[in-house]
């Protein structure tokens, strides 16, 4: 209830955090946007897994294989091998640990930025249409939610999910 007495609206409720049904309507809305950054991502020789390598590498600068494939989720040898077309294709290099030269990292080129500049850029363009075609409220409430998708998709992940061991 608001100061005069009238309920409050569930939008304007805080959430419960301990709430199942929380965490099913943004793990289920991922989902959803998920298919759509498929959907708006241009055609490409590139897996989805390997351009999410290329950004981590272009947000995160050179990282050590092992990292690298904790990071996005898939095994060391997995993400041998995609570091190995990474390199063939020219967008990834294998650079001397400079704390230590007996590890290699492995480095996004210029031409892996390019890349991903271009890829980003036809993603922005197509979802500028889709935003053109929403509400000024549902615009406000997209752009009010941009620092919290950040905090979510930036959230720890070295640990291991709840059932992963």
């Amino acid at each position: 209830m608001n100061s005069v007495g009238e309920p409050t609206p569930a939008a304007q409720q805080s959430p419960d955090l301990g709430d199942p049904a929380l965490a099913a309507g943004v793990a289920a809305g991922l989902e959803r946007l998920i298919g759509l950054f498929r959907w708006l991502s241009p055609p490409s020789r590139l897996s989805l897994t390997s351009a999410a390598t290329l950004g981590t590498l272009d947000r995160s600068g050179p990282r050590r294989l092992t990292a690298l494939a904790a990071r996005e989720g898939v095994t060391q040898p997995a993400m041998t091998q995609i570091v190995a077309r990474l390199q063939d294709a020219g967008l990834v290099e294998r650079v001397p640990d400079p704390a230590d030269g007996r590890v290699v990292q492995v480095r996004i080129t210029a031409e892996g930025q390019a890349m991903l500049a271009g890829r980003r850029a036809v993603r922005a363009e197509r979802v500028a249409g889709l935003l053109a075609r929403l509400s000024p409220d549902d615009q406000a409430a997209l752009a009010a939610a941009l620092p919290a998708m950040d905090a979510l998709a930036n959230a720890q992940r070295d640990e291991p999910l709840v059932g992963q061991t």
